[in-house]
């Protein structure tokens, strides 16, 4: 009950916050509301243009802070001072009369919108604003004619801007400022709560009775590790905002820490744990001994105050943090001198590696034992002031690189494209409504890929039900113009809630707002049902646009490039696996390949994060007249992927740990290495045989293509007999049990060997004990590293035959044509 009770406690903050986000929106509305409906005229004259002062709040204010606030007032400076001087200049030089032609007002704002997205270096936001403005400025001259004002005009959208910036700011200020800085305290301190119960019950499934209540004790931490990506993911969309808050001053002393970097962190071991129980064959688990169970109170509150001080400010082993004793922990670990007799017993090792790790601190990059702690915190605190260097006065330091890039120069080409299209095709459709097919799309840029139809759809179906709101909110509320606001108020935090949705996402929140915004939240534009209608038509033009420009500028569908991306990161995997060393000479230390390893194990995250992107965005996407996208099995690589990397990560780290220890017990290098040595390479061997094959595999079209290849290159190849023209071919057929039990068996007995060595060095049981548990931890990871990817072979036999259904999918066969192709 304990436990349930948490997850609905910690569920609950994240819905206080997405409600406290959603009555800060109402309120910034509310605000532009009320200033452009009663404001003084001489005001009024100045906010020609409310509906933009919505569109910019609505841009600012949704899930920021006032860091985010303060942020997106420079954005909005930035993007008023580059459009208001490019506009005042084209009006002056070109005259207001001539932008009644279509084509000319259309060619201005493609031109002017490549100019602002041309700039690497500018925030997004910033550009989303000036797009907007440019859109507003010249689709209202080609409206207004010579009577168009040629400062005046952008002077006006200037003031809306500013109106919508400022009601940003305030709705954030009161009734009490909402800051960054809070927002992660109180998001790390839900976050060590979470961490502290999921470590609680994967100790208490470490000593359960049976299986049943340890599936059941992980089961219930799975839920934990679910809202703990949530938090996680708010500590980092709030920690732009702190630097905002609190401004990097050279003569102050540096109050930023990167905490959801350091959280991260923390959440490597926990999965860790997490594979070690899923892993054990019995329970309850034989080195769950009486005296291990006897500390494992002492376990869980010592690693509680190792949370507690990763959530600080301050670096983790700073003075301020609690002091804690684990001697009674070192002592219940020291009984572990000796390797398992089978490989049934090194999960539990790794399990225990995995609390070495969170009782050490390892995870916040100290080195091993015996740590120089003076040393260390000079270390971070350094690091602490180069990342604090990077801010000033709030705002991140930016290189000033003037030749752009072709990521940057291709998505100017593109938003140029389709908002020059989007206002030509929305004037000629309407000319007194043609802002609107412009305006839909401005806002909507990223820089990256998105899912084309899925966003458009969101963005239509939210400004359809947003228009229809706001027509009925009308005709309920009449003339009476003070009471639109009422029903208003509660759509806006509706929408607010759909922002979180799978279903309609960001677009379709805030579409669904704007749309109801423009309806209850402006008067003196005609008949409503005849805007509403106008508006949804010109907002169709514009998302037509922006879909067939998107098509024609990446026309490889997000199921295409996936498999690419399964292809490269299968590629940087076996990269990885090659990575992994042990022979190195003592004089090398500390060693650079184990620098090139990590740099390797960034770009394989990266890459894997980057898959299961393009993963996500092919599964929403429409299928047309292409075969199903077997997502799932896709999601499952995926998951194998992460597993593989966090394994990798760990032998790494283990590889490099044996080597210090070494050191410190006094046992010659040599010693440790030779007899491993031969095992790492055998695993290396099978593994990497595995996943080559794998990524040759995914790199192909279809089966169909190796036998087309083959008739081209004439190739005579016997699959029955397994030979071709070039000679004998060894196939391959799939790692199996008996490869696993092999590699494990043999490492297990020279750790034996290993471990016997450590054994005869007298006193230092501490990190003897370490060291044991450690060469376990490998074991573990090299025999799950096999096994996962048996769970990959076995995945990809099912995706091939889902994307070859007339074909009979043999690994064998397969493997033979592509060793004859020399692939």
């Amino acid at each position: 009950m304990a436990t349930t009770s948490t997850i609905a406690e910690q569920a609950d903050a994240l819905r206080h916050a997405h409600l406290k986000s959603a009555l800060r929106t109402a309120l910034a509305c509310s605000i532009v509301g009320f200033t452009t409906l009663y404001a003084p005229t001489s005001v009024r004259k100045f906010l020609a243009y409310p509906a933009f002062s919505y569109v910019t709040t609505i841009l600012i204010v949704s899930e920021a802070t006032v860091g985010d606030a303060l942020r997106g007032v420079w954005n909005a400076f930035y993007a008023t001072t580059q459009v208001m001087l490019f506009s005042v200049l084209s009006l002056w030089l070109a005259g207001p009369a001539r932008f009644a032609t279509h084509g000319l007002a259309a060619a201005v704002v493609s031109l002017g919108t490549f100019l602002v997205a041309l700039p690497e270096s500018t925030d997004l936001m910033a550009k989303r604003i000036a797009f907007g403005q440019l859109v507003i400025i010249f689709v209202g001259a080609a409206i207004g004619g010579a009577s168009t004002g040629v400062v005046m005009h952008p002077v006006h959208v200037a003031s809306s801007t500013a109106l919508g910036a400022l009601a940003s700011v305030l709705a954030l200020l009161f009734p009490y400022p909402w800051l960054a800085c809070s927002e992660i305290r109180k998001t790390c301190r839900l976050y060590v709560e979470n961490a502290s119960e999921r470590l609680n019950l994967y100790l208490d499934g470490f000593f359960a009775k049976g299986r049943p209540a340890a599936v059941d004790l992980i089961s219930r931490a799975s839920c934990f590790a679910r809202v703990a990506k949530k938090l996680l993911q708010s500590i980092k969309e709030h920690e732009r905002g702190v630097s905002w808050e609190r401004p990097g001053i050279r003569f102050l002393k540096p109050n930023y820490v990167n905490l959801g970097k350091r959280l991260q962190e923390i959440e490597l071991p926990l999965r860790g744990m997490e594979m070690a129980l899923n892993s054990c064959s019995s329970f309850p688990i034989s080195m769950a001994d009486q005296e291990l169970q006897k500390a494992s109170p002492k376990i869980k509150l010592h690693l509680r105050q190792k949370l507690e001080q990763a959530k600080c400010f301050t670096p983790c082993d700073a003075t301020t943090a609690p002091e804690t004793k684990g001697d009674d922990i070192e002592n219940a670990l020291r009984p572990f001198t000796t390797m398992p007799a089978s490989q049934e017993g090194l999960p539990a090792l790794f399990f225990l590696h995995c609390v070495e790790i969170l009782q050490h601190d390892l995870i916040f990059g100290q080195p091993v034992k015996p740590v120089d702690f003076k040393s260390q915190d000079s270390v971070t605190q350094q690091s602490g002031e180069k990342d604090q260097a990077k801010y000033c006065f709030g705002g991140r330091r930016t290189r000033l690189n003037l030749k752009p890039s072709c990521q940057s120069l291709i998505f100017a080409l593109k938003c140029s494209v389709s908002l020059g299209l989007a206002v030509l095709f929305g004037l000629l459709y309407n000319k007194e409504n043609g802002y609107w097919s412009g305006l839909t799309i401005a806002i909507s840029f990223v820089t990256g890929r998105q899912p084309t139809f899925t966003v458009a759809n969101a963005r239509a179906q939210g400004t359809a039900m947003g228009s229809v709101y706001g027509l009925l909110g009308y005709f309920i509320c009449g003339k009476f113009v003070h009471l639109r606001f009422l029903p208003l108020l509660p759509w806006i935090i509706f929408a607010s809630f759909l922002r979180h949705s799978r279903m309609y996402g960001q677009a379709g929140g805030i579409s669904a707002v704007i749309g109801a915004l423009l309806i209850l939240g402006r008067r003196d534009y005609g008949p409503p049902a005849q805007f509403a209608i106008a508006r949804i038509a010109e907002a169709s033009i514009g998302l037509i646009c922006f879909i067939t420009v998107e098509l024609l500028w990446e026309p490889a569908r997000a199921s295409t490039l996936a498999k690419v991306e399964l292809s490269t990161s299968l590629r940087k995997l076996g990269e990885s696996i090659e990575g992994i060393v042990l022979c190195l000479e003592e004089k090398q230390w500390p060693d650079s390949k184990f620098h090139t390893l990590q740099e390797k194990l960034e770009d394989l995250r990266s890459r894997t994060s980057k898959y299961g992107v393009l993963t996500e965005e092919a599964v929403s996407e429409p299928n047309f007249w292409f075969l199903p996208f077997p997502g799932d099995c896709h999601l499952k690589i995926l998951e194998c992927l992460s597993k593989m990397v966090d394994l990798i990560q760990f032998t790494s780290f283990q590889l490099e740990s044996l080597q210090r220890l070494s050191v410190s017990i006094g046992v010659a290098w040599k010693e440790i290495q030779k007899p491993l040595e031969q095992d790492l390479e055998l695993f290396k061997e099978m593994i990497g045989t595995s996943i080559q094959f794998l990524g040759a595999v995914t790199s192909l079209k279809s089966l169909s293509a190796i036998d087309t290849e083959l008739q081209k290159t004439k190739v005579a190849c016997d699959m029955e007999l397994g030979k071709s023209q070039s000679g004998n071919l060894t196939t391959f057929s799939g790692t199996n049990d008996e490869d696993v039990a092999k590699v494990t068996s043999s490492f297990l007995c020279r750790s034996n060997e290993v471990a016997t060595r450590i054994h005869a060095q007298e006193g230092l049981e501490e990190l003897k004990s370490q060291m044991v548990l450690c060469i376990g931890g490998l074991g573990f990871c090299l025999s799950r590293l096999m096994r996962e990817t048996m769970i990959m072979e076995e995945i990809l036999r099912e995706l091939l035959q889902r994307e070859n259904p007339t074909c009979l999918v043999n690994i064998s066969e397969i493997s033979s044509k592509l060793k004859a192709l020399d692939m």
